[in-house]
């Protein structure tokens, strides 16, 4: 393996070497809250065990082990092992080394395993760079992203990779590993009884910021044995508020959160959301649970809400803490204001409700895609019209499987924009009944 390059050693091995770095996981065992993914007999550790790999793609949160078992790879295989940053490389540095390893493999029969870290940096013309070199064997693509692969990876790539999906870490993961790092270092101090937690809410189920945390305690303690809450909030400059006791505080702020909002309440809703962010709280979760909201709780009352949320996420993505507190703010008022409306989440249930129970009824033929001679020649898509041919662009045609009866799930509430759209169901339904009756 002397061939191997990477971009995870140096030439000069440095001396202060990140505690993140030192304490890096060894063996599969060590790499904690990824359990389900790297259990004996999974794909992803079969690879790793018996050094036969195909091309895989590496998805989750900051500080949930993508690098960490991407070095793993380096250390344990006997194929050649390069890595790079997409942050820090060009694709054109990129495509040297594929032609190289192309010609290792063809020349030398030694194949090659390229790593390109934050691959969704590469812009999708640039992936297609990959293409010929992952199809022709000559390098086994792994990619690891923060990002969702199926909007930030090219379709053509996606299909010839396996996707992993690394957990976000739980509390109680990042407590293991805050321990094995004490252990490792031989460190005589303790935690009081709600330092820990109190310290593992703060990094958001990432390992990385965890020992970060934990180095900056570490540099910082004098005559302190015992570390508390205070003195971790005081070295952190963090606020030391009471939140997420055994996790149950968690789920009753957010659960505040939500029904201050659902309850028309902008007062209340800023309250509890100052109090998650006050506390360390990942802006990305609340936003996450607004999102849901605004199709939950306020749906087509206010179509305009969801595009609100979605906005606020992407200003949490792009802003961070502590900026993006106002643009949260922003959505909670909203939010907590808009017209209310469940409509849409009862029409859902009900839906998943009948397609559980039909979901062998096949779909009409008139209504079936027909993109060759064999399913013209059975049939698909015949009879089905053009509803833009017609008048007023309609013309019935049952949609639902033949077997079945047609059903209404979606009832508009009386509020908010859903008044305009029971005006227009009732003007498609003036237009079906009329056409059935003829």
């Amino acid at each position: 393996m002397s061939d191997q390059i990477s971009l995870f050693e140096a030439k000069n091995k440095p001396t202060n070497i990140p505690l993140a770095e030192k304490i890096r996981p060894q063996e599969i065992e060590d790499i904690w809250g990824q359990q389900k993914l790297l259990e004996p007999g999974s794909q992803l550790r079969n690879m790793i065990e018996n050094d036969t790999y195909n091309s895989f793609i590496l998805w989750g949160p900051p500080g949930t082990g993508k690098t960490t078992i991407a070095r793993m790879i380096q250390r344990k295989t006997s194929l050649r092992f390069i890595s790079f940053s997409a942050v820090l490389s060009s694709i054109k540095d990129v495509k040297v080394v594929m032609k190289e390893a192309e010609y290792n493999l063809k020349e030398k029969n030694k194949g090659t395993i390229l790593f390109i870290d934050e691959i969704h940096r590469f812009n999708k013309s640039q992936q297609d760079a990959f293409l010929h070199y992952v199809e022709s064997g000559a390098i086994i693509l792994i990619g690891a992203t923060t990002e969702n692969p199926s909007f930030e990876v090219i379709s053509a790539l996606l299909s010839r990779c396996n996707i992993f999906v690394l957990q976000q870490l739980t509390n109680e993961d990042i407590i293991k590993i805050i321990r094995r790092a004490i252990k490792a270092l031989s460190l005589k101090i303790d935690f009081a009884e709600k330092s820990l937690p109190y310290l593992a809410e703060l990094c958001g189920g990432d390992a990385r910021k965890a020992l970060n945390y934990l180095e900056i305690i570490l540099q910082n303690i004098k005559d302190e044995k015992l570390i508390d809450v205070s003195f971790i909030s005081h070295i952190l400059s963090r606020k030391a508020m009471f939140y997420d006791k055994d996790r149950e505080e968690h789920y009753n702020v957010i659960s505040a959160l939500h029904k201050s909002l659902r309850g028309s309440d902008p007062q209340a809703g800023l309250y509890w959301l100052a109090r998650m962010l006050e506390a360390g709280e990942d802006p990305l979760y609340i936003a996450r649970r607004l999102v849901r909201f605004a199709s939950e709780d306020v749906g087509l009352a206010d179509p305009n809400a969801l595009v609100q949320a979605i906005a606020v996420k992407e200003t949490c993505h792009f802003l961070g803490m502590p900026e993006a507190n106002v643009a949260l703010a922003q959505l909670v008022v909203y939010l907590a204001t808009a017209p209310k409306s469940n409509a849409l989440y009862d029409a859902y249930k009900k839906a998943a409700a009948d397609a559980e129970k039909t979901s062998h009824f096949g779909v009409p033929l008139h209504i079936r895609n027909a993109p060759t001679k064999l399913m013209k020649e059975l049939d698909y898509g015949k009879a089905y019209t053009y509803d833009h041919m017609h008048e007023n662009a309609y013309n019935y045609q049952k949609y639902f499987p033949d077997k079945m009866k047609e059903k209404n799930y979606y009832i508009p509430s009386k509020f908010g924009f859903e008044k305009e759209i029971q005006k227009r169901l009732e003007w498609w339904a003036k237009l079906r009944k009329d056409q059935k009756e003829e």
